[in-house]
């Protein structure tokens, strides 16, 4: 058995997911999610949920048994520094994410362990890619409002654009975090796009769909897609994931959404900058054939 911790938004979980899919893909054993953070914050300040029973995944939920003696690990591992060495945990079926950038000891782990991190790679699922396109699929059909704007994003030479703000802008330890994408980087973006693509049509997908359109509108002619409720993110993405080519932010959902997409052919343009910090590596996150500005 497989466990793998889920927390965050839509994209963190799927990139959770995609990790603990793939090890337990390639020792044909089962997959469980550990849920607990998303209880464990909910009385503090978060909206974050469990978010893909949408999908056509292949897990079942870890219960508490399961998942108490890794809890256990986890918290021990925050006061080691303080413990005598003989107190010290050594627990090798928990593994804790050591960076951001691509660990290829991951995919050599054993069966049976425990996996807390966020995983931002292809690289982690790249060998088993069309299993999780296929089941990060949704289960349901659009409604007549989605299936009309998906017929139009297939009849046209289609690029999403998603200006993810949220809680890029109103959490400050978020916001110190990741900071957001200027519209230099929208009007960069949308030149190189002219450039690479013909005729485009564009597709604008926020969180803050009012400051999208008041401050895009004059980048570029675009349908806004503002008509989703906030607690079904997925019906964005998968319009996104529709459409032919992407200009992303730095966010985990719109990276699902340029990734998913099915066009051999799609120009895929990424902020260079993910992190304020720009010591954090982020070469294993972008796919080298996307194009990062």
């Amino acid at each position: 058995m497989i466990i793998t911790r889920l927390m965050g938004g839509i994209g963190n979980q799927m990139f959770q997911y995609a990790v603990g899919r793939r090890l337990a893909h390639f020792h044909r054993t089962e997959l469980k999610l550990d849920l607990s953070w998303f209880d464990a914050v909910a009385a503090i300040k978060t909206v974050r949920k469990y978010e893909l029973p949408v999908f056509k995944i292949q897990a079942q939920v870890a219960s508490n048994g399961e998942t108490a003696r890794y809890r256990r690990t986890r918290l021990l591992k925050r006061f080691e520094q303080l413990l005598p060495i003989s107190l010290v945990s050594r627990d090798k079926r928990y593994i804790s994410e050591k960076h951001y950038h691509f660990d290829p000891g991951i995919l050599i782990l054993p069966d049976n362990i425990y996996l807390d991190g966020y995983w931002q790679s292809p690289r982690y699922f790249d060998d088993i890619k069309d299993i999780i396109r296929d089941e990060f699929t949704i289960r349901t059909e659009p409604d007549a409002e989605n299936h009309l704007i998906a017929e139009e994003i297939m009849r046209t030479e289609s690029v999403s654009i998603h200006v993810r703000r949220g809680d890029y802008i109103s959490d400050s330890t978020t916001n110190s975090i990741h900071g957001v994408c200027s519209l230099e980087y929208y009007r960069s973006a949308v030149k190189m796009m002219e450039q690479k693509v013909k005729r485009p049509f564009y597709f604008v997908f926020s969180d803050d769909p009012r400051w999208a359109e008041d401050n895009l509108a004059s980048i570029c002619p675009a349908t806004f897609v503002s008509h989703h409720m906030p607690d079904k993110p997925y019906e964005d993405m998968r319009l996104m994931t529709l459409c032919k080519h992407h200009i992303i932010a730095n966010s985990s959902f719109s990276w699902w959404g340029a990734w998913l997409s099915l066009n051999a052919d799609k120009v895929v343009i990424a902020p260079t900058h993910w992190f304020r910090d720009e010591t954090v590596s982020t070469r294993d996150l972008i796919p080298r054939q996307w194009i990062r500005l």
